[in-house]
């Protein structure tokens, strides 16, 4: 049973799936999202009781109804690759409604999506980061839905500059050198966010996920922190997948070449010795692990195993990718250490190659809940 206070009343861990801003973004026909219903019924089907959504807390925060956003990408499938005007208020909370309805609670956390006007930008200030936060948790409160809310992720992949611009100055905004979340004021800023949302929500779990750096975990102060939420890649640093593929992860998301790379190459180089690059993901668990135990903060991972972008193209085959996440998934819950964990970060109605196969879905899922909780 969990020590910590976050997910203290959890009787088996949680599976939970990644649905970022696709939630919201990608509602047209064969979107994947036109229908909540649908896909969360789907979901529901496949074992998962949690999702994890992209809240948008600047823009429900902000004055206006609607925001015209701008394109992250156009060469990978989660949101919309055009410009594309959304209304997030009771879009949120009416999904968070349908959510209950089928069992499945929603984890929050935001990718502070630039729209025309640049409301992100004006979160100067870690007192500002916790403003639209706060509001955003009032309005769910007000209304009714907050009970089916199982936590809160301040900023996603935290510091990274893509993510967090506002750290950076509006002059260098995303285009920024990320700073580690050891540099002072990247740290003070995310303990003081945190703490003044904790004020008013002392019972919802509050963190800030992140992706890199995860390494030098023993070096890093999470104590602010309600649980630990990495996100964890075979890929990730020091694996050097990417660089033999000759693969530029920034570059690809304008970049059709780059992807060609992952095609020519990526199955290839993960065959060429299978038990190696298991051997780099799996020790990348176990760090994660180790830094639970040494905190004593369960974990929670969204984003996870085998590689950070694919999609459904004739070059690109599925069966590498889910093997792959079938032996994270597995490795991970048998540390005893996550209170929630994902199967990859395509668990989504929008990539067929891996939703469409449900009894994979199933036996991973049944896999997690069976897991010992930390």
């Amino acid at each position: 049973m969990i020590k910590h206070r976050a997910f203290a009343d959890l009787t088996a861990p949680i599976a939970i799936a990644m649905w970022d801003f696709s939630w919201l973004e990608r509602r047209w026909p064969g979107g994947g999202y036109e229908d909540w219903d649908e896909a969360l019924g789907a979901l529901a089907q496949r074992g998962y009781n949690a999702v994890r959504i992209d809240a948008y807390p600047h823009l429900v925060a902000d004055q206006a109804a609607h925001h015209t956003l701008v394109p992250v990408w156009d060469q990978n499938d989660w949101g919309s690759v055009q410009p594309i005007t959304v209304e997030v208020r009771d879009n949120l909370a009416e999904f968070i409604r349908c959510a209950r309805a089928h069992g499945v609670a929603v984890g929050l956390s935001t990718w502070f999506r630039r729209d025309v006007t640049e409301v992100r930008m004006g979160l100067d200030s870690p007192a500002k980061h916790a403003a639209v936060w706060l509001r955003t948790l009032d309005w769910l409160d007000q209304a009714q839905v907050l009970d089916n809310v199982l936590y809160a992720d301040l900023c996603n992949e935290w510091a990274l500059s893509i993510w967090a611009p506002f750290l950076y100055g509006d002059v260098v905004g995303a285009t920024a050198p990320s700073l580690p979340r050891t540099d002072p004021r990247v740290h003070a800023w995310g303990a003081q966010a945190i703490a003044l949302v904790r004020e008013r929500y002392p019972q919802l779990p509050l963190t800030l996920s992140m992706s890199d750096r995860l390494g030098g975990w023993r070096s890093e102060d999470v104590s602010f922190l309600d649980f630990l939420e990495p996100h964890i890649w075979m890929t990730n640093e020091p694996s050097e997948f990417y660089g033999r593929l000759g693969y530029d992860m920034a570059a690809s998301h304008f970049s059709v070449s780059e992807v060609d790379k992952l095609a020519r190459g990526a199955e290839a180089l993960y065959r060429s010795d299978e038990a190696a690059w298991q051997a780099g993901l799996a020790g990348h668990i176990r760090d994660a692990a180790e830094w639970s135990r040494a905190t004593d903060l369960p974990l929670i991972t969204t984003e996870c195993w085998a590689i950070v972008n694919w999609k459904d193209r004739p070059d690109l085959p599925w069966g590498w990718v889910k093997e792959l996440c079938e032996f994270g998934v597995l490795t991970a819950a048998a540390t005893g250490r996550w209170a929630g964990l994902g199967t990859s970060n395509f668990c989504g109605p929008q990539f067929h190659g891996m939703w469409d196969d449900v009894a994979w879905h199933q036996r991973l899922t049944a896999a997690i809940h069976a897991a010992p909780l930390p």
